[in-house]
Formats: C-alpha cells, structure tokens, sequence
C-alpha cells in the first residue's frame, strides 16, 4: 500500500495528498523565507506527479525571485508550497501536514542569512548559503 500524507491550509480551502515516502526536511533561513514566515521555512520535497491539490483555485502564487515562486492560501495566508522554475517537485511545507508526519530535518540552507533571534541547534547538516556549498563546520 502507498503512503499519502494529507494536509490543508489554516482554513481548510486548500488540501493537499502527497502520496509516497516524504524526504526529509529543507530547513531554509533566508530573508524572503524569514519575511514570509516570521521564522524559517521547514518544507520536503514532493514530485509533481505524487501531488495532488483540492482547491487550487484558492491558491495564490507570489513570484518571489527570477527563480521561483511561492504558493499561499488566498484566503487564510498560509504558507503551503515553494517551487523552482523548470522543476518537477513542488516544497511542501511542513507545517501544513496532518500529523504524524514522521519528517525529521534532513539539513539547513541559507544559514548565514537567519535571523540573530534564535538558533539552529538540532544536529541536522548546515550550510551557509545552498546545500552546494560547504557545510559550517565542515
């Protein structure tokens, strides 16, 4: 049997399925995901075609760089997916699921950029811009 994860916006006018095992988290810390959130963004990776969306006509795309946009409840504001240009996986935003959700954080990008409001403590892999460059510490 496949694994669906299932979750909604804070209103429930968008609900989502994202069938199959998730990947671990993508903790990104950079100005447009702290702006956006008030912390950071906590999101996996689903491929498209393991993503179904109820209510997408309520969803609101923000296009945020020259290389991605962000997708948004029209209604309550919640946060739910980010998505690169050319890319076959949407971000899902942690939050966003029904729980269990059995995520744990698979590592954390944009580091140099968090807010000096907290820290990022668990022992998850950091990086101090994309997971292309050198971890910290490493």
């Amino acid at each position: 049997m496949v694994e669906v994860h299932a979750g909604r916006c804070n209103c429930g006018a968008v609900r989502f399925r994202a069938k199959g095992e998730l990947e671990d988290l993508i903790g990104c810390h950079c100005s447009q995901c702290r702006r956006q959130t008030g912390l950071y963004y906590a999101a996996t990776n689903v491929d498209k075609d393991r993503l179904e969306i109820e209510g997408a006509d309520n969803v609101t795309w923000y296009r945020s760089s020259d290389k991605a946009r962000r997708g948004f409840c029209r209604t309550c504001g919640s946060a739910l997916f980010w998505e690169a240009d050319g890319a076959d996986y949407v971000s899902v935003m942690a939050g966003a699921f029904d729980q269990p959700t059995g995520l744990r954080f698979g590592y954390h990008i944009y580091c140099a950029d968090k807010g000096d409001y907290y820290d990022v403590a668990d022992a998850a892999p950091k990086f101090s811009v994309g997971s292309t460059s050198q971890p910290i510490g490493g």
